[in-house]
């Protein structure tokens, strides 16, 4: 047993990290700020403790694994590193983990957690799997052959992985704080390709997906013949969806998944193509689907007073519109509202015209102020520019939030990828 002190164990990586830890009998500990944040709920469960940031934390005989969100000036960084003991940056110590395992990383600008989440419920349901999730659930199992994990292009970390299997589900611009442009992302997705010892399975209706010159076999997934693995006859009703799956023409068997929406019939593609290669038993397979309840912050749905309360996690135009075609299939007929968060003023201020575009297609938008990071607390522009260029929109703070209770029967879908979770709560306690 090793004794590990995680630095920002709420980050959603770090939480997943330190719980597998945990899960396969190591004793595990961490610190971060005092602020509440979803990501602990699940550490507390699990008893691991939580201490505010001291560098009185820093002892010996305990191994160190630092979030990359800190630099090497924190004060806890700083006091190991000056007392000579161990520290392993996240995803340095990720890449050592995972070669005890046939590895998936599962990697995209959008879909990751969702996949991952998919991916590593269905594969339990045939054979032990460890996994590391970025809604900030990981779990452990010490007789594992295999160990899924979401795996994520900012600053290239993914670069230090050597997985067997890649999932890429999409190559998209993102994290403009980062990257320069598309063709720098792209750049940084076909290194990470050129990493993985099997095979890569990538979302074949994806165009810079397709330009990859990939070292090992890889596998397209779509909608439509043309691809490897592919979908067809698609019917959704209440249950969910139901769809048949072919591999290279051949019919293999078809599928039900409770979940809405075509991005959700191409995640599920991607965990039947992983399943098929490994040769998993697909009767197997086919029953895990049928459990699977979703994760966190991913269309996550409650009913309160005749409404429909969605938290989501979206905060690009992409994940914004995928989620709007969730809603809009599942509750056919229904108003649909959303209560927006702007995540960071740079990807705002780039894609301030898609973020419009998309939301505009809700029934009525609701923004509330843009949400900063550890990267940037202030930019050149604010939420009202984003109001100004959506018809009908309005900003919203927690004080009117009440207004949204003139929306009987709608479904209410709470997205950003900060804090948009206290509008949320504050809503529902006013409700209650």
């Amino acid at each position: 047993m090793e004794k590990y002190h995680f630095i920002g164990i709420k980050g959603a990586g770090m939480s997943a990290l330190a719980q597998v830890l945990h899960d396969i009998g190591h004793q595990v500990q961490g610190s971060d700020i005092e602020k509440e944040v979803f990501t602990e709920y699940q550490l507390r469960d699990k008893g691991i403790l939580i201490l505010p940031f001291s560098a009185d934390n820093i002892v010996e005989g305990v191994t160190y694994i630092a979030g990359n969100a800190f630099n090497d000036e924190h004060e806890e960084i700083k006091k190991a590193r000056e007392l000579g003991y161990p520290v392993i940056r996240y995803h340095k110590f990720l890449s050592e983990f995972m070669n005890h395992f046939t590895s998936i990383a599962v990697t995209g600008a959008h879909g990751k957690t969702s996949t991952t989440g998919l991916l590593s419920h269905v594969m339990n349901g045939d054979v032990d799997t460890t996994f590391l999730i970025g809604d900030g659930t990981g779990f452990g199992l010490e007789s594992s052959e295999y160990f899924a994990f979401e795996s994520c292009e900012y600053k290239r970390h993914f670069l230090s992985y050597h997985p067997d299997y890649a999932i890429i589900t999409n190559i998209d611009f993102d994290h403009p704080d980062y990257f320069t442009d598309l063709d720098d992302v792209i750049d940084a997705f076909s290194d990470m390709a050129s990493q993985v010892k099997k095979a890569v399975i990538a979302y074949g209706g994806d165009h810079y997906a397709q330009q990859i010159d990939y070292q090992v076999p890889v596998y397209f997934y779509g909608i439509g013949q043309e691809y490897d693995f592919y979908a067809g006859n698609i019917e959704s009703n209440s249950n969910g969806t139901f769809f048949d799956v072919y591999f290279k023409g051949e019919f293999l068997d078809n599928f039900l998944i409770p979940l809405h929406g075509d991005h959700n019939v191409l995640n599920a593609l991607a965990v039947i193509a992983i399943s098929y290669l490994e040769d998993l038993n697909m009767a197997n397979i086919k029953e895990a689907f049928t459990t699977f309840g979703g994760v966190k912050r991913r269309f996550s749905e409650t009913y309160q007073d005749g409404m429909v309360i969605v938290d989501d996690y979206a905060h690009h135009p992409r994940e914004i519109r995928a989620t709007l075609e969730t809603a809009r299939k599942k509750y056919s007929g229904r108003e649909i509202v959303t209560v927006f968060q702007p995540h960071t003023f740079t990807r705002t201020e780039k894609f301030l015209k898609e973020f419009a575009e998309v939301l505009s297609s809700s029934d009525k938008s609701y923004i509330v102020d843009i949400f900063g990071s550890a990267r940037e607390d202030a930019g050149s522009l604010s939420s009202q520019d984003l109001v100004a260029l959506i018809p009908g929109a309005e900003l919203l703070d927690e004080e009117d939030i009440g207004k949204l209770n003139m929306h009987r029967e709608a479904v209410i879908i709470f997205m950003g990828a900060g804090d948009i979770q206290k509008y949320e709560k504050r809503f529902t306690e006013l409700l209650s």
